[in-house]
């Protein structure tokens, strides 16, 4: 299980990188926007309690029970994995350039070329518009593809996207599974 890192770790992350959770020929690779501190001083994903991505992936019927962060592996096995637009940790995901989110587009798109996985669900309509260049995009399944795989856009679970409520995110979750099992 986490402990809580220390305000010294925390200021330690800013900067560092965690590794991707990742593996050839998943079913689905969750792209979240960028760690935050508290993710990168623990070396885990979606680390920051009132974070709501471990409960969206539970609700929307990704996973058999709640995991915890540091569980984070046992994903693999599901065929799911996780990775970011952009790979360094900062406090809030404003400090990262415009630049920087192309980037990060351009790098993830390779990386879905090279792991093969089915969908690229990104979680953060905005990283995704900036990243990829689709002002207008929307909250679901997008046209086209991304290195080959399909691609489905999911709302921040962010505790601050406060106008997504557990339930409409477990829903929204619940949508891309459903279309990841009828095929």
């Amino acid at each position: 299980m986490r402990t809580k890192p220390t305000k010294d770790e925390l200021a330690a992350a800013y900067g560092k990188t965690i590794d991707d959770v990742i593996a050839p020929d998943l079913d689905v690779l969750f792209c979240g926007i960028n760690p935050g501190l508290y993710s990168g001083a623990l070396g885990l994903h979606f680390a920051r309690p009132g974070n709501r991505f471990w409960p969206a992936l539970y609700r929307g019927g990704f996973t058999p029970r709640l995991l915890d962060p540091s569980e984070q592996h046992e994903l693999l096995g599901l065929g799911l994995g996780i990775t970011n637009v952009v790979a360094r940790t900062t406090a809030r995901a404003d400090e990262l350039t415009p630049d920087e989110f192309r980037e990060g587009g351009r790098l993830l798109a390779a990386r879905v070329a090279e792991y093969r996985p089915r969908w690229l669900a990104v979680v953060g309509i905005t990283a995704f518009r900036t990243a990829f260049g689709l002002p207008k995009a929307k909250v679901g399944p997008q046209d086209g593809e991304i290195g080959g795989a399909r691609v489905w856009v999911l709302p921040n679970p962010s505790g601050l996207n406060a106008h997504w409520t557990p339930a409409a995110l477990g829903d929204e979750f619940g949508r891309l599974r459903a279309e990841v099992h009828s095929e």
